[in-house]
């Protein structure tokens, strides 16, 4: 499946004026307390930007209670305190008149279920003038356990970033992805012709085959991928354990496939296996292949293992997706620019219907794509789909612990571009063009990945990266493919098939690379 560049900001389907915000509990000593996630509706009451200029006020655990009638109130009110109360049998309004009527500062509404904003109508936000907010039921129970009876709380909303610094690190690795992926695969695929036409056939078998695409293999992908995202939007649950299974073992693959190069130079652990019976292990495989087949499945199990680990899975997350990624970019092979047009423009329309039409045929009204990329918020697994990079928000912001402490970048936004870079270097190669096609593709990859951060900060919601990075990829490669005057080469690849003679061979090898 394609993911899409999923960076939240805020919630799709909240009006403006519902926020999140934190709720920094302390048990009145020395020591920094810590802070929740609240979800608060401004028309009620506005909280200040900054802790220190919040009230810290004590709290009253009515938590047995849902406070929906006089009789829930205890003796004495809740005078200047914050009382805490369960969710449900009335409205916002009727909990927090009565909260406010009886002394207090202000509300917090434990939830059991998803948080939602605390809406009114117009007359009863302009009787109520103390903020209400609804807390999670696992954060209260964490407050319970960390805090004791005399506990404070202070209510405040900091400012939203518009960016976070971590899109750097996402485009680093994106940008590195797709440069390193796209030079290695138009040079061993060269290197690999170069070889078959001297007939070395034992370095012609030491690397794995290209696929080369072809326009019904394209439709039948984008069927698969339409299927699949369907699937996963209405059975989510049930099919995330197999994508991460599968991505266990694409990753374990794509790991072996670029440490072999390496690991080939290194003179030992050439010999080989005793004969046997084994399952892929009777053609004698080097030792060497197999501790390195060991290592990788180790990586790729481990990350299986501890993917929820937050502080630290991510960056293995990371890695893996791309490895996988240059294992693909080296093995998919796009043989015309004509394919590369169609795979591109198909994916563009893709994902540009599943982001930005689909909200507008589901019953949630959120994106299909968004989604299922970020994981459903009422998952029963709480599983995320690991085809993405993921790389957690840099900035101090309550989204790190309300929405998504992640930013994510789907591998198709990685894969779709790649190909055609990959194309392009293979193009520059054969027509000794100095890297011209390859600089000019990678450089506009760089740039559609900027402008879909830009939209990104300006719309305040999930961008398909694609509707960016494709037209800033084709319209690049068929500008410079014009300014050269090789548009009928470079559009039909022609020569890959009829330029390859003994005279390039010297000069293709050497920029090869294994």
């Amino acid at each position: 499946m394609l993911c899409k560049l999923s960076l939240r900001w805020t919630s799709v389907g909240c009006a403006r004026v519902c926020e999140y915000g934190m709720a920094h509990f302390s048990d009145g000593g020395n020591s920094k307390g810590k802070d929740y996630c609240i979800f608060f509706n401004s028309q009620w009451a506005r909280l200040p930007r900054d802790l220190s200029k919040a009230a810290r006020l004590q709290t009253y655990d009515l938590t047995t209670s849902v406070l929906c009638s006089p009789t829930d109130v205890p003796e004495g009110g809740f005078p200047n305190s914050i009382p805490m109360v369960m969710r449900g049998n009335c409205t916002f309004y009727e909990k927090v008149r009565l909260a406010q009527i009886n002394g207090a500062k202000g509300l917090l509404i434990v939830s059991k279920d998803r948080l939602t904003p605390p809406s009114g109508n117009k007359s009863q936000y302009e009787e109520i003038g103390i903020p209400v907010a609804l807390l999670s039921y696992k954060d209260m129970l964490d407050i319970s356990k960390m805090f004791g009876e005399k506990r404070q709380v202070a209510m405040y909303a900091p400012k939203e970033p518009v960016v976070d610094y971590n899109m750097v690190l996402i485009f680093l690795m994106a940008v590195g992805t797709v440069a390193v992926g796209g030079y290695w695969a138009g040079s061993r695929d060269i290197k690999k012709r170069y070889m078959k036409h001297k007939r070395d056939d034992s370095a012609e078998k030491q690397d794995e085959e290209t696929v080369d695409v072809t326009p019904i293999m394209i439709c039948v992908f984008v069927v698969m991928c339409c299927s699949m995202l369907v699937l996963l939007y209405f059975f989510y649950d049930q099919l995330v354990y197999m994508t991460i299974a599968t991505f266990c073992l694409a990753s374990a693959v794509g790991l072996y496939s670029c440490l072999w190069p390496f690991v080939r130079r290194i003179p030992f652990g050439k010999c080989r296996i005793p004969e046997n019976n084994l399952p892929y292990c009777h053609k004698r495989p080097q030792v060497r292949m197999l501790i390195l087949s060991a290592f990788c499945i180790g990586v790729s199990v481990t990350w299986g293992v501890f993917r929820n680990e937050d502080q630290w899975a991510w960056i293995l997350q990371d890695a893996l997706g791309i490895v996988f990624c240059l294992y693909m970019l080296k093995t998919i092979r796009l043989p015309t620019f004509k394919a590369c047009t169609l795979l591109l423009v198909v994916l563009f329309v893709y994902d540009v219907f599943f982001v930005f039409i689909t909200p507008l045929l589901t019953e949630s009204g959120e994106s299909i794509m968004v989604e299922v990329a970020a994981g459903p918020s009422d998952s029963s697994t709480h599983e995320k789909l690991p085809m993405v990079l993921k790389v957690p928000r840099l900035n101090s912001s309550p989204l790190v612990l309300c929405d998504r402490p992640f930013s994510l970048l789907g591998f198709g936004d990685i894969l779709v571009p790649g190909l055609l870079v990959a194309y392009c270097h293979r193009f520059d190669i054969l027509m000794q063009t100095s890297r011209i096609y390859f600089l000019a593709c990678t450089i506009g990859y760089g740039i559609g990945l900027l402008i879909t951060f830009v939209a990104l900060a300006l719309m305040q919601m999930g961008q398909p990266a694609l509707l960016y990075l494709v037209p800033c990829t084709l319209l690049t490669s068929l500008a410079v493919a014009l300014w050269r005057k090789e548009l009928p080469l470079f559009w039909t690849g022609s020569g890959f098939v009829v330029n390859t003679t003994q005279e390039e061979v010297p000069h293709l090898t050497e920029g090869s690379t294994t």
